[in-house]
């Protein structure tokens, strides 16, 4: 689809640190659709739509992610057949693993947002049912507009999370950061400084994201 989708098995180190940054940009940007889904169905009026919302949270949060992440491969894949869309092994690990990030991520995301719904006025929601905006038009136009800007350095938190979550996707084979790393330990036996320039490279993806986020977070800061 893009070609800096490609390599997809790129045994460099900065190959193997390019792929850890796609994985963290594909999931986050499918954690924070799915989750805000999640948070809306979780202060919705329609009592299915809080229970799916709760459950599917309380349980997703008590699965471990090597779980998550090996059902998305061992089990849609083999089990079920789901190939995402790709006949090639590596895009389709890549894809399910995404998958897996999306779905395990989206449960920390949601209850995130769901804490900034909860800190705008009840009055403000009120006064948007009196003018006769439905609940979907007062959750979009004034609901999470103001919860967005009050969360994100709780985000931020859960993308920094995510970054590092995404080592657990060597465990089906993506050849990412970990597990360029486990082969390099497995060849070299540099254990020390093998580990010390995987440590370097995934806080040099981390820290600066953390930084902007909360000085974003300070500037964006809803005043009350």
């Amino acid at each position: 689809m893009f070609d800096f989708l490609s390599d997809y098995n790129d045994p460099t180190l900065l190959g193997a640190f390019w792929m850890t940054v796609k994985l963290t940009f594909f999931s986050a940007i499918g954690s924070m659709i799915w989750g805000t889904l999640l948070a809306a169905m979780r202060v919705s009026p329609v009592p299915l739509m809080r229970g799916f919302g709760t459950a599917y949270v309380n349980i997703v949060r008590n699965i471990p992610l090597t779980v998550i992440i090996i059902f998305t491969s061992l089990g849609l894949a083999d089990i079920f057949g789901v190939t995402m869309g790709a006949s090639d092994f590596d895009i389709r690990g890549f894809r399910l693993a995404v998958l897996g990030f999306v779905a395990y991520t989206a449960a920390f995301v949601c209850e995130a947002i769901r804490s900034g719904i909860n800190t705008v006025p009840l009055g403000q929601a009120e006064a948007a049912r009196a003018i006769g905006l439905t609940f979907t038009q007062t959750l979009r136009l004034i609901i999470l507009p103001q919860a967005l800007r009050s969360v994100i350095g709780p985000l931020a938190n859960v993308l920094i999370a995510l970054t590092k979550n995404t080592t657990v996707a060597a465990a089906i084979g993506v050849a990412e950061a970990a597990y360029l790393m486990k082969e390099m330990i497995e060849n070299e036996a540099e254990v020390l400084l093998i580990g010390a320039i995987f440590a370097f490279g995934f806080v040099v993806l981390t820290l600066p994201t953390g930084l902007f986020l909360n000085w974003l977070s300070k500037r964006l800061a809803v005043k009350r």
